[in-house]
């Protein structure tokens, strides 16, 4: 039988090594450097050529990039986005609770919805809607299978440019908008449903403070891609002479042969609407992340402010270092 050793105490416990004379050695990373070098000469390669390459001519951009025809194409574009981004989302919304409903028919009709328009090209459905009177010489609204009709007009006068790139954006962005929605309400546990269900919390409120509010974390990241999508996606509407941002500066390098420099402002002006985008996204993630992480992420400002403040504390802590000595 072994015996059982008795307790370290005070006076038998081994001294506690001393590893104050030691030196803090950094990690080194020789192939981080190496990239960093590859990657800033590439760099510093490509900024150079941007700047003494005479032929992007960056005098004929600044000149256009202000001026009044393409801002009021840019305006055009922001307005396309902007109306068929909010009708896209909430007709997706709708689609969404279609397709997770018990009714066999909306889970059909949202089905097939979805794979229609999400197997065909947005031009095909741009060109289709614009010509949709070739169909449908009038459009009616009144009491199906009856003579009675409320509203009458015909289809060249309600499908215009305008309109008809409106709704094809709009049920394009539906379709796919539909599936992020449906993901995100999925990716919910189903065991917090139940949990408040049992607790007699009313199915509204389930959905709207429960569901929802976790849906929005995986719903978001998707939902932004989608809608930085959609603003490079107008684009595609100068097929129909819509005058919005793309079609303006074709028009004007058509008849000035500058078609390089207006392809760089039109591209600039894309750059900066996405960035935009871009901050929105950062800071309405962060919103909803609260209940994800203990600790929110600092901002860019935040980061910012630490940076200067710390090193403002260290250069003073030397500062009072040296004065003492």
């Amino acid at each position: 039988m072994s015996a059982i050793a008795p307790p370290a105490t005070a006076e038998t416990a081994p001294p506690t090594a001393d590893y104050s004379g030691y030196k803090l050695v950094a990690a080194k990373h020789p192939w981080r450097w190496v990239g960093t070098v590859i990657v800033a000469a590439g760099v510093a390669a490509i900024v150079w050529s941007l700047l003494t390459n005479p032929r992007w001519e960056w005098g004929v951009v600044a000149e256009w990039f202000t001026a009044q025809s393409v801002v009021t194409g840019l305006v055009e574009t922001l307005k396309l986005t902007a109306i068929s981004g909010v009708l896209g989302f909430v007709l997706g919304f709708i689609l969404a609770l279609m397709r997770l409903s018990a009714s066999p028919l909306l889970v059909s009709v949202s089905w097939t919805f979805s794979w229609i328009f999400r197997s065909t090209p947005l031009l095909v459905q741009l060109l289709l809607w614009y010509n949709l009177g070739y169909l449908y010489e009038k459009i009616s609204l009144g009491i199906p299978f009856t003579d009675v009709r409320f509203f009458e007009a015909q289809t060249t006068t309600l499908i215009s440019q305008f309109a008809a790139a409106v709704l094809g954006l709009t049920l394009n962005q539906a379709a796919y908008s539909a599936e992020i929605i449906r993901g995100g309400i999925l990716s919910v546990d189903q065991g917090q449903l139940e949990a408040a269900a049992a607790l007699g919390i009313p199915a509204w409120k389930r959905n709207t403070r429960i569901v929802l509010p976790q849906a929005m974390r995986a719903i978001l990241p998707n939902a932004f891609n989608e809608i930085i999508g959609l603003v490079k996606g107008t684009s595609i509407v100068y097929v129909l002479a819509y005058s919005e941002l793309f079609y303006t500066v074709q028009v004007i390098y058509n008849r000035t042969q500058q078609v390089l420099p207006l392809l760089l402002v039109a591209t600039l002006w894309y750059v900066v609407i996405t960035s935009v985008l871009s901050i929105f996204q950062y800071y309405i993630e962060r919103h909803f992340s609260k209940g994800a992480v203990r600790n929110l992420p600092l901002t860019p400002l935040q980061k910012a402010r630490k940076f200067f403040t710390s090193h403002a504390a260290a250069a003073s802590t030397k500062t009072t270092g040296k004065e003492s000595r």
